[in-house]
């Protein structure tokens, strides 16, 4: 066997063994993370149905690896029924790729259906947690590329399609460096630098700068 062989062989066995470990602590993390939130969660559940007396969770469909759609779960940010009703408006029809200069979250604006609750979620990024179930069930990992809904990511060209072969995170590279600030073109970018050079370190600098970026409220994860 040539030494290329074998380096590539070595490679794959080290990128398996990674991907092993990242579930193995998923699975560890979201767990103590649900037993830890469990008071949080339990008060925002509270505070939501409080308000205006509707669900507190509400599921919505988002593509994840290898473009297979799952239910991410979310506290409920909006009045009743307003989660759906505005987001299937979005409707997109680019036929070269989504633009570089397209950002998402400029669409949505001050939306007055957000509830004063759902502000300070947004806000806070309370509004995750429920996704460190997604987490234990092994559609989300807690960090990879954001999900994006299926309207976005049917216009995918070939390149952009790339970052779909990893799980999607609740938090990732992207997240901790511009947050909803950045352009598509940009989060690309940064979602293929950490599929490329993906590691346990980055991943531990990645948690790291996500709680100092949570804590100081910039932007919305």
């Amino acid at each position: 066997m040539e030494k290329t062989e074998i380096f590539t062989l070595k490679r794959k066995r080290q990128r398996v063994m990674a991907v092993f470990i990242k579930r193995l602590l998923d699975i560890i993390l979201s767990v103590v993370g649900l037993v830890l939130a469990a008071p949080i969660m339990l008060i925002v559940s509270i505070c939501i149905k409080l308000e205006d007396k509707g669900p507190a969770v509400f599921m919505q469909t988002r593509t994840g690896k290898e473009g297979v759609p799952f239910s991410i779960y979310k506290f409920r940010s909006m009045k009743v029924r307003q989660e759906e009703v505005v987001r299937e408006e979005h409707v997109y029809a680019w036929e070269n790729g989504v633009p570089d200069g397209f950002v998402f979250k400029d669409m949505a604006g001050e939306n007055p259906n957000v509830t004063r609750v759902g502000a300070f979620i947004r806000r806070t990024s309370l509004d995750e947690l429920p996704q460190l179930f997604n987490v234990l069930l092994g559609n989300m990992s807690f960090i990879g590329p954001r999900p994006e809904i299926p309207a976005i990511t049917s216009c995918y060209s070939a390149k952009q399609k790339q970052r779909l072969g990893i799980k999607p995170g609740i938090t990732g590279w992207a997240q901790v460096n511009g947050r909803s600030s950045v352009t598509n073109g940009e989060k690309m970018k940064m979602d293929y630098y950490y599929i490329e050079n993906y590691s346990l370190g980055l991943d531990i600098i990645i948690l790291f700068r996500t709680v100092r970026v949570v804590l100081t409220s910039r932007g919305a994860i």
